[in-house]
């Protein structure tokens, strides 16, 4: 390789992009001639992608590339020819020299001079063989796999994934004009459409005023008419103020002619920019979208090897590669999707000998179908293997003590699969190079879950384990189930709500302390939005009924009590400044189509959120039909310390006399709290992480609103100095921790604020 072309990157890295598209295509190409080795067409773009592989090897000036797609392009061209009969060692040996190819534009750590250094030995190897394989001097034997292709590790589909995961530049064959833009440019382009096609919805109430303007303005006209025709019957004595009345409807006349041709004319640019700001946004949008097939072009080939050196041929049938989808989402689902292709090859598919004895061609067959539906990607991976043991999955289940033998007996098979989904539950108990290692569908399904997904498990008698996958098409725009909470509105995602009911207050049952009703012959229990939420509880306009939407799965189900269901919106979704952090329970932001600000559920997170409150024991009951305000108000105390034990020991105690009491882990924790809901009583503690107690008693005292506020300070530190600096911060009351034990505590807080209920 000359020193100058061996110093230009820029030239590699024109080569390496060649080589990623022509080896999607050598990779394809490959795998259809290993099942059909006389099939012209795949002979011709194979040998054309190694020729071509040739030709910009050696404008780079990279010898050894040179010589490995020569020796490809021989083979092929003997194939062309009849002959030479490719068998999968002669498979093996070009999909290892379509690697090699790959390995030279990207080599390894970026050594330019890898080809001729470190790499010669590969590259010389590779070339022997090829053409060992071409004079047929060597035979066939079992072939030897190499590690970027063997698909037995997660590092080895990590060491294919670059050619997989990249989108392939613009080539010959290809219409389709290709730009490299910055992803959040786009990202920026995508928001500013959202936000654009929000606003043309303000011209639709503007022209309906302008409507409303003109119909006044016939009404104005009729009624000169009238007062005319009241003056023409007259004996004719006002000449001048019919005249002055004739003129008046004129110019009346006049103005509503132009307000008419106006309002048609904002009608019309209504339409158009409604239409344009669609289009725009839709436009930009696809600019995220992606094919399927740009994330799975490795799979066909992981799954052949996989099966090769497991001793099974397997091959991938795929449908609806081209469905499109986000860009974010297909660079999420690579991992999963690329691990349970590997569960099914592995554990699916049955060795030749089994599947010759159970009628079934040697050959096994793993499917990935993929489609859109009612607004949702939906991806389905089976084969057609064995399946499930489903004696082997009873007794896993009860030898790692996951369920008694009576109960996982009476188990069905749907309750049964749902346990492949646990953390380290493998049906393998050796460790092998591919399975036993603990890392199972626990993984995919969090994976799946964090775009807003769901995984289904389902087996059919016969066949193999079906994995169903649901998940959104794109992560910018969200289908949602608005609703308003506090006087705010607020957006649940649809793939996450199993439904939307309202519950008659008859039919809430009150179980210690817990409040449930029955969906579907089930519990489930009801939690306030509100409260998980920590907003005012307002008033129902119902008494009848409480509008409840049901979130979870499985065990996990729980009924969410809002104050309005406001229906359906398709939302934009907008992220949340990097500056807030991770905001409890709150996933993303959004706007109506008329501006309204809204704020997306982080479902997960919310019932995260509900079960520790239930654990807690701190499920407030949902509001009461017809309880007047004098009723339901209580008075609200925040407890704000940084012990477990005390801030329980705290909140039982004022829980037990009546009084709400929400709670705090330190002084930040508790400042956020007290600025977002109003109480009647702070009890703080003096030693905590992030911001004292006496800081929050300043911030208190500082701050307007919360001036007014009694604040309790309770500390171990029971010296007359600590009570001294308490006191001067602004606190109301200073009480030593030990008092817990007598009433000293509920005392304190009779005199400072009364009794609970106000």
């Amino acid at each position: 390789m000359n020193p100058e072309q061996l110093r230009d990157a820029s030239m590699l890295e024109l080569f390496a992009l060649e080589a990623d598209a022509q080896a999607e295509i050598l990779n394809a190409g490959l795998l259809a001639l290993e099942r059909e080795p006389a099939a012209a067409t795949h002979l011709e773009s194979c040998m054309r992608a190694a020729h071509s592989l040739k030709g910009a090897a050696r404008i780079v000036g990279l010898d050894g590339g040179v010589r490995v797609a020569h020796v490809m392009e021989d083979c092929l061209v003997a194939a062309q020819r009849g002959g030479l009969l490719l068998t999968p060692t002669h498979i093996d040996a070009l999909l290892q020299g379509t690697d090699l190819l790959q390995r030279i534009g990207h080599p390894p750590g970026g050594a330019l001079d890898w080809p001729e250094q470190e790499g010669l030995a590969e590259i010389d190897a590779c070339v022997a063989r090829l053409n060992a394989l071409l004079d047929g001097t060597e035979p066939a034997p079992a072939p030897a796999r190499m590690p970027m292709v063997s698909a037995a590790t997660p590092e080895a589909i990590a060491a294919q994934a670059p050619p997989a995961a990249q989108a392939p530049p613009a080539i010959a064959d290809t219409q389709e004009r290709m730009l490299r833009v910055n992803a959040d440019r786009l990202d920026r382009l995508l928001a500013l459409a959202g936000e654009a096609m929000v606003e043309t919805h303000w011209l639709r109430p503007f022209g309906g005023a302008m409507q409303q303007a003109r119909r006044q303005q016939m009404r104005a006209l009729q009624a000169l008419d009238g007062i005319q025709a009241l003056l023409a019957s007259a004996d004719g004595t006002v000449p001048r103020l019919r005249a002055a009345l004739a003129e008046a409807r004129q110019l009346l006349d006049d103005s509503h002619g132009q307000l008419s041709q106006r309002v048609e004319e904002i009608d019309q640019y209504d339409h158009r920019a409604s239409r344009l700001s669609r289009q725009l946004y839709d436009t930009a949008l696809s600019c995220r979208m992606r094919p399927l097939s740009d994330g799975i072009m490795g799979y066909s080939r992981m799954v052949r090897d996989l099966g090769r050196t497991l001793g099974k041929p397997v091959h991938l049938a795929l449908a609806g590669e081209q469905t499109q989808v986000d860009r974010d989402i297909l660079e999420q689902l690579d991992a999963p999707l690329a691990h349970l292709l590997r569960n099914a090859v592995d554990h699916g598919i049955e060795p030749p000998e089994v599947r010759r004895a159970a009628g079934k061609p040697e050959e096994g067959r793993v499917s990935l179908h993929a489609r859109h539906n009612a607004g949702r990607l939906v991806i389905e991976i089976f084969d057609d293997g064995a399946g499930v043991d489903f004696k082997a999955l009873r007794e896993a289940i009860v030898r790692r003590s996951l369920a008694q033998p009576e109960t996982a007996a009476r188990m069905s098979e749907t309750e049964l699969l749902e346990f492949l989904l646990l953390p380290g539950f493998s049906l393998r108990e050796t460790v092998s190079h591919v399975s036993g290692r603990g890392v199972g569908l626990d993984a995919v399904q969090d994976m799946v879950r964090a775009v807003r997904g769901s995984l289904r498990l389902s087996q059919q008698p016969g066949s193999g384990l079906h994995f169903h996958l649901e998940l959104p098409l794109t992560l910018s725009v969200v289908r949602t189930l608005l609703v308003e909470v506090a006087g705010e509105a607020y957006a649940f995602p649809l793939g996450h709500v199993m439904r939307a009911v309202a519950v008659r207050r008859d039919e809430i049952e009150q179980v210690e302390q817990h409040q449930h009703f029955r969906h579907d012959g089930r519990p489930v229990g009801l939690v306030s939005a509100a409260q998980v939420l920590q907003r005012p509880e307002t008033a129902s306009q119902d008494a009848d009924t409480v509008p409840v939407v049901i979130i979870g799965e499985q065990d996990r189900v729980y009924g969410i009590a809002v104050d309005r269901l406001l229906g359906e919106r398709m939302l934009v979704v907008q992220p949340l400044a990097q500056a807030l952090g991770k905001i409890k329970d709150i996933a993303a932001g959004s706007l109506t189509d008329d501006g309204t600000p809204v704020l997306i559920f982080d479902v997960e997170d919310m019932l995260r959120s509900v079960e520790k409150l239930v654990s807690d024991g701190r499920i407030a009951r949902v509001r009461q039909a017809g309880a007047s305000a004098a009723d339901v108000r209580r008075k609200r105390v925040l407890v704000v310390d940084d012990s477990l034990t005390v801030r329980e020991l705290e909140r039982k105690l004022l829980a037990g006399r009546g009084y709400d009491v929400a709670v705090a882990v330190d002084g930040m924790d508790g400042w956020n709290v007290l600025r977002a809901e109003p109480f009647d009583l702070v009890i703080t503690d003096v030693d905590m992480p992030r911001m004292d107690g006496i800081e929050l008693v300043t911030r208190i005292r500082e701050e307007p609103r919360l001036r007014q506020l009694p604040v309790m300070i309770v500390s171990y530190k029971d010296r007359e100095q600590d009570r001294e600096r308490g006191l001067q911060a602004g606190a109301d009351y200073y009480l030593a921790k030990g008092s817990f034990h007598d009433t000293a505590l509920l005392d304190a807080v009779l005199d400072l604020i009364g009794e609970a209920r106000a």
